[in-house]
């Protein structure tokens, strides 16, 4: 939904799945495969009107996202989603790849600081990590997030797209919208600002996330 409410979809948990309620009437059904619901916020206002999404089933087990790409882990959280649920479903993967660490955290972001995933840990680590490499200048704190998206259909047919930002690794966090990264991440173009100091709308108008829907959009309607 989007931060000024003009768009008001409510939820309904069902014994089968988190199920979106609004204007979705004779839309494609998709099941979004992520739990994290800062993703789902952004997925749900991103594809308003274009998918009805519902939410992964509360009794599904996670998915062991063990592939060593990020393709390679949407891929088995869309295939999993899809063949447990009988609908289309839509995974995403994300990885932040810091320059001065080699690309690190990258397919590792979710779990940089251990187990189990805890941002906060996350980003302690990745600031210890930069403060060890002795980077201290913005230009040796370049980084990128990237998103895949992978959209599986039930007849095995899927669709794979992209999405990517860069910017600069903050000294320490600053914001509090947002989740994962966002607070200690600037994208170029922001005025500064990390991704958690900006609304929703301001942050899809830039995100890796938002890029990679937009591609998706295209591919389905090629």
């Amino acid at each position: 939904m989007g931060d000024d409410g003009a768009r008001r979809v409510a939820t309904v948990t069902t014994g089968a799945a988190t199920e979106s309620v609004g204007h979705t009437e004779g839309l494609p059904v998709v099941v979004c495969a992520s739990a994290n619901p800062g993703k789902l916020r952004e997925l749900d206002d991103a594809l308003s009107g274009v998918f009805r999404l519902l939410a992964r089933p509360d009794d599904l087990a996670d998915v062991v996202e063990d592939a060593p790409t990020l393709e390679g882990n949407a891929r088995l959280k869309a295939t999993a989603v899809g063949e447990s649920t009988g609908h289309a479903a839509l995974a995403d993967d994300t990885g932040l790849e810091v320059v001065a660490l080699d690309g690190a955290p990258g397919v590792r972001s979710a779990r940089y600081g251990g187990e189990p995933s805890d941002s906060a840990r996350n980003i302690a680590r990745l600031l210890a990590a930069l403060e060890e490499r002795g980077a201290v200048g913005r230009n040796q704190r370049r980084a990128r997030f990237r998103t895949v998206l992978v959209l599986f259909h039930p007849d095995g047919r899927e669709v794979v797209a992209e999405g990517r930002v860069d910017g600069v690794i903050a000294s320490s966090p600053r914001g509090s919208n947002g989740f994962g990264y966002d607070s200690v991440f600037e994208p170029d173009g922001g005025d500064g600002r990390t991704f958690a100091e900006m609304t929703l709308e301001e942050k899809q108008a830039l995100s890796h996330r938002a890029r990679a829907i937009e591609s998706l959009l295209v591919c389905i309607s090629g």
